[in-house]
């Protein structure tokens, strides 16, 4: 099997396995934030998160066009990526130290956080390396970022555990056990790529990315765009708003990890171009991504109180944002399979003029469509916001969102159908529908309808996958063909890994 021989199941299948684990390391870590700050200090910490995000937009230019030369075996790619990355990095540190108190004091941050925010600069390093390397072992070794994952999440709960529970150190705590993770993670990729980087630095690639970066950037800042409407969330309706909303988002974001089913649909179809595997991963995706979507709006305050009590009546924001993770989920797997069928830099060269009219731009362009949608609806009802619970004030973002960005999916999917025979089974799917509608009145109707304590929250979420796999079972014989194929997959593999050390 050669370097680029990409496993679609397989690698999908550990990286979604890697990622389902992380939702009890992130738990745990979440847990150990709320549990010692306010809602208010909750919403400083997302809302760095939203500043650093400025400052990180030009952080996966390079690495998609790396990714895409690296899967088509270009020399040199992996080297040129990280080089240039870090370049990047640099620049943006820099810029990000020298506009700090600036930022903050517009915002009006309390000066007690000013020193979270400049830390904050170590992980915005961490994300230019990151994706420089993530994408190039997106392109060879998927599989690989799943372990690298599980190793970060590792790291980090045994720094959090040591500085914010017995340190006390809250929110500095958090950040600083965030970016040892993820150093230790740069280190398990720098190795497995150790071998790559002795190649040489191709400027020439540069040159190319650079071009081509004029279409990243136009995507990035559209989509930077839209996401402006968090920070006049937190702006109009106050640190508690974006708390809410920010707790939400973490419990409906586990149901994007499905779309991990996917992650190497994309370097397949560049490396190879069967365009069958788009049918094969959609509806691989699907069948865990309706029924996730379905628990969750079935006990959505019990998920809440996983969190803090006090989050629990913020219960309808999350069902908003199950729903809007769903719609996210089937974007990212119409990506893949639109980026992967693109050949504009199949010879390594990226003519500009044949960009702009080529389906990645027109792509690039539905972020501008969401954002002119939620940026002036979001402005006329927060700008209205006068005391109003700061619940509703998120509630109604939730809903502005997930209302656009329903329709940039639609003009998505006509897209790629335009593109390839998509040839979904649709009944295939209803059957999934099904199934999670029957599990979702069984959790919602069961003995106990809402559930307070961890313990028994997390016992009906596997109850609740349990009951709907079931079904699944007995009406659809495409899912256990499925399970049997992942069940020898992984059999096979824990066999070879066991050869391999004896």
């Amino acid at each position: 099997m050669g370097e680029n021989s990409i496993r679609l199941r397989y690698s999908g299948f550990i990286v979604f396995v890697a990622k389902v684990l992380s939702i009890f390391t992130g738990l745990l870590f979440q847990l150990m934030i709320v549990r010692v700050i306010t809602p208010e200090d909750y919403g400083v910490w997302f809302n760095v998160n939203d500043v650093v995000a400025y400052f990180t937009i030009f952080a996966g230019v390079f690495p998609f066009w790396a990714l895409r030369f690296t899967a088509r075996s270009k020399a040199g790619a992996v080297k040129t990526c990280f080089a240039a990355n870090s370049v990047v990095a640099s620049i943006a540190a820099l810029i990000y130290l020298s506009l700090t108190p600036v930022v903050t004091s517009l915002l009006k941050v309390d000066v007690k956080y000013f020193a979270v925010y400049v830390l904050a600069v170590v992980y915005l390093v961490e994300v230019y390396l990151l994706n420089s390397l993530e994408s190039c072992l997106q392109a060879l070794k998927p599989h690989t970022l799943g372990y690298g994952l599980l190793l970060s999440e590792a790291c980090k709960l045994v720094a959090a555990f040591a500085l914010i529970v017995f340190g006390r150190l809250s929110l500095m705590g958090a950040i600083v056990s965030v970016t040892l993770g993820v150093a230790v993670q740069l280190i398990y990729y720098l190795k497995l790529l150790v071998y790559k980087l002795r190649e040489r630095v191709r400027w020439s690639y540069v040159r190319e990315w650079l071009k081509g970066s004029i279409a990243n950037i136009y995507n990035i800042i559209g989509g930077q765009l839209a996401s402006s409407i968090f920070i006049m969330l937190f702006i109009y309706g106050g640190e508690a708003a974006r708390g809410y909303y920010g707790a939400a988002a973490q419990i409906a974001s586990v149901i994007t990890y499905s779309s991990f089913l996917a992650f190497a649909l994309y370097p397949k179809l560049l490396a190879e171009g069967e365009r069958q595997d788009v049918a094969t991963s959609l509806r691989t995706v699907l069948m865990f991504a309706i029924p996730m979507t379905g628990g969750i709006i079935a006990i959505p305050e019990s998920y809440m109180i996983v969190l803090k009590s006090e989050y629990a009546e913020a219960w309808p924001i999350l069902i908003v944002l199950a729903l809007d993770s769903l719609i996210l989920t089937i974007n990212a797997v119409l990506s893949y399979a639109l980026y992967g069928l693109e050949k504009i830099d199949e010879r390594a060269q990226i003519p500009l003029k044949k960009l702009v009219k080529s389906k990645l731009f027109t792509a690039f362009s539905l972020p501008y469509i969401h954002a002119a949608i939620t940026l002036p609806t979001a402005y006329l009802t927060l700008s209205t916001y006068s005391g109003e619970n700061p619940i509703h004030a998120a509630l109604k973002i939730a809903i502005i969102n997930t209302i656009a960005r329903s329709l940039t999916l639609t003009i998505l999917y006509r897209m790629v159908h335009n593109a390839t025979i998509i040839g979904i089974s649709w009944k295939t799917v209803g059957k999934y529908v099904v199934a999670s509608i029957i599990m979702a009145l069984i959790l919602h109707f069961g003995l106990i309808p809402h559930p307070r304590r961890i313990y028994q929250i997390l016992t009906m979420a596997m109850l609740g996958g349990v009951i709907y796999m079931g079904i699944l079972l007995t009406i659809e014989p495409e899912a256990r063909r499925l399970t049997e194929r992942i069940w020898k997959e992984a059999i096979s593999k824990i066999t070879s890994m066991h050869s391999r050390v004896h």
